[in-house]
Formats: C-alpha cells, sequence, structure tokens
C-alpha cells in the first residue's frame, strides 16, 4: 500500500471504473441522457460537476482514513446507521454490476463475433478473477493503463460519427423518446446516473486515495469527471446523430462503429471488451474487499463464489440489467451523496471557523492585555 500514484493515474483510474459495458456500448448513456435528445446534453453537464465534486470528496476521505475499502469512508461521511445501509446497498450493486460487466460480454461475443453468450461472459469473469487475485496495485495498474484508449476510442468514433453525418444531428436536434427513458425527468436522470456511478467508482477510489498525494487528489479528480463527462457527451450526439435507427440494439456503438468499416467494427469490439473489463475488476475488487480483508485465504475463495454466481446471474440480458438495476441502486445511492455532501460541507464550515483562530494565535499575551487596558480607559474617560 506504499505506492505514490500522480494525478494522471488517479484521474484514469476514476474514467475506468465508470467505463464500462453500459458505457462504452451506448446502452447506459442512451437511456439516462440520448431519449432526452437535446435536454439530455444539459443533463451531461451536471452529471460532469457531480462526478468531481463527489470523486474528490471520496478521494480526500480515502486519504484521511488510510482506507482499505469504501466502508471506512462511508462511515465517516454518514455514521454508523446510514453507513451501513448505504455499505449493503453498495455491496449488492458492486456484485450487481459484475453480472452486468459479464452479460455485457456475452451480448458482443453473440452480436459481433456469433458466438455463445456464455462464453463471453464466462472468460471475462475468468480474466476478471486473475486481475483481481493478484492484488489492488494490478487493479489499479490494469484499469489506469486502458481508461486512456478506451476514452480515446469513444471520442474518436462519435466525433467521425458527428462531423460525418451533421445534417442528420441538426435535423434530430428536436427528437427525443422519453417514454423510453430509463428516469422520466433529465435532472433526476443525471442525478441517478451520477450515484449509481460513484457507488460503483467508491470501491476502487477509497483506498485510491489513501495511496495518492493530497496535492494530486483535487487535479486527478477534476481530470477524471472531465473525461467521464466528455466520453459520455460525445456518446450521446453520436446516438441523436443516428437515431431511432440505433435504439432498438443492445449495442448501439457498435453498430454506429461499423457503419464506416467492419474494420472498425472490430476494432472497437475490442476495445469494448477491455472497458467491461475494467469496471467488472473494479466492482469484483470492491465487493470482495468488503467482505473480506484482501490477500487471504477468504478473500480468494470469496472473489471465486462472487465470480461463479455473477456468471450465472448475468444470463438474464445485458439491456434489462441496465434498465433494471442502475436506476435502483441509482435512486438508494442518493443516500451516499447527501451523506458525503453533508460531510464535505461541514469540513468546510470547520475550516472557516477555525481559521480567525489561526490569525489569532501568533499574537503575544502581553499586547493583546495591553490593548485590552486601553480600550477600557478609553470607554471609561467616555
Amino acid at each position: 500500500m506504499a505506492k505514490q500514484y500522480s494525478t494522471w493515474q488517479i484521474a484514469a483510474t476514476y474514467i475506468g471504473t465508470v467505463v464500462g459495458a453500459g458505457f462504452a456500448s451506448g446502452q447506459e448513456v442512451l437511456q439516462f441522457f440520448g431519449y432526452f435528445g437535446l435536454r439530455g446534453v444539459f443533463g451531461l453537464i451536471l452529471a460532469t460537476a457531480l462526478f468531481i465534486f463527489f470523486g474528490y470528496t471520496v478521494l480526500r476521505l480515502g486519504h484521511q482514513l488510510a482506507a482499505e475499502s469504501h466502508l471506512e469512508v462511508m462511515h465517516r461521511a454518514a455514521g454508523p446507521w446510514i453507513g451501513r445501509a448505504v455499505d449493503i446497498i453498495t455491496t449488492f450493486f458492486l456484485f450487481g454490476a459484475l453480472a452486468v460487466m459479464a452479460a455485457g460480454a456475452g451480448a458482443i461475443f453473440s452480436q459481433e463475433f456469433h458466438l455463445p453468450r456464455l462464453l463471453g461472459s464466462s472468460l471475462m469473469v475468468i480474466i476478471t478473477l486473475i486481475t483481481v487475485l493478484a492484488g489492488i496495485n494490478k487493479v489499479i495498474g490494469s484499469i489506469s493503463l486502458v481508461a486512456p484508449v478506451l476514452v480515446a476510442s469513444v471520442l474518436g468514433i462519435s466525433i467521425l460519427t458527428v462531423t460525418k453525418n451533421l445534417p442528420a444531428l441538426l435535423a434530430n436536434l428536436s427528437w427525443s423518446q422519453v417514454p423510453r427513458a430509463a428516469v422520466p425527468f433529465w435532472p433526476l436522470a443525471a442525478l441517478l446516473y451520477a450515484s449509481y456511478n460513484l457507488i460503483l467508482s467508491i470501491a476502487v477510489l477509497a483506498p485510491l486515495g489513501a495511496l495518492g498525494r493530497p496535492e494530486h487528489l483535487l487535479p486527478g479528480a477534476t481530470l477524471g469527471g472531465l473525461g467521464l463527462g466528455l466520453g459520455a457527451m460525445a456518446i450521446t450526439l453520436a446516438l441523436i446523430t443516428t437515431a431511432p435507427a440505433v435504439t432498438a440494439l443492445e449495442v448501439p456503438m457498435l453498430h454506429i462503429a461499423g457503419s464506416f468499416t467492419p474494420l472498425l467494427r472490430a476494432v472497437y469490439s475490442a476495445v469494448l471488451l477491455a472497458e467491461i473489463y475494467t469496471t467488472a475488476v473494479s466492482s469484483l475488487y470492491g465487493f470482495t474487499a468488503r467482505i473480506a480483508r484482501p490477500g487471504g485465504n477468504g478473500f480468494r475463495w470469496l472473489a471465486i463464489g462472487a465470480s461463479i454466481v455473477a456468471l450465472v446471474a448475468s444470463q438474464f440480458g445485458f439491456s434489462r440489467l441496465v434498465a433494471t438495476l442502475f436506476p435502483l441502486v441509482g435512486y438508494a445511492g442518493l443516500l451516499l451523496l447527501g451523506a458525503l455532501a453533508y460531510s464535505a460541507l461541514r469540513e468546510i464550515g470547520l475550516t472557516l471557523q477555525i481559521a480567525p483562530v489561526r490569525r489569532l494565535a501568533p499574537v503575544p499575551a502581553r499586547k493583546l492585555l495591553k490593548e485590552a487596558y486601553r480600550w477600557e480607559r478609553r470607554n471609561g474617560r467616555e
């Protein structure tokens, strides 16, 4: 746990824990932003600000507490009762997110390679398990290494789509299908999107904060939040440009990539699998580290058991899992956002109260008594 991570590594790890199957496939962005049309862009701006603020709050608390898992951060922010409730929700969602990532891998194998879904899900779970058993440094290293490629690929495909079909984008600015969105209001969608993604990323951000230098935490959270916002914004514009043709597909971004060349579609399939891998790794590690101490035999056996159960759960289908699980956990995660916001504001308030005392402390006591004596004589004469 002695390694110190740079600003760039913190930002890349933050991005990598969020951009998974739902994000890069376009399915998640479509359900929370794309179906709102142009209003979804405003929702993304709000979500980006939330990513920066809450990402930094988690990193800072993780550093202060030298956290090994998300549990310490939750108890500090929310107290024992709410913290325990949010902890249960987070732990459950980390397991659920692993199942969603496995389902996403199966969907790609089926839609793109015409291979059994179970094969894709099984391979993803096995690779994820091997990485997690190697330890937290391997988890952070693998995520931060892959994340820049993921964001560059998403931005590249989306920008190409928009520039190539600019008239279609302008024509579709009034398009929307709000009844198909995960929630009916775009501000609420932005809040829930940030909420469940924070629950997903806190499992890695909390121990990452303990491994980073204090001066790197805010820049890392800012770069990470901006990277997530720009990536989701690019996907949203690409989806609006190609709507409604892509809205019925489980992996709409694969269809968009394939509209250029079959080779680009194959490359994006590989990138998408890499993105699924980063989120699956953070989810399995966070779930297992919460229940068992990392490095022990209990940790290893729990990781193996959780992987097997998640593989079975993944067979329920990718889009169904995204549409059902993510909004529910987003609502529950509002407790966590409220607790973190209260913790941050409370610390700001304490800082403001302490600051005047720190300015008075260096003044010698003799000088203060002398000034008080002069004030009394002056007021006494008046």
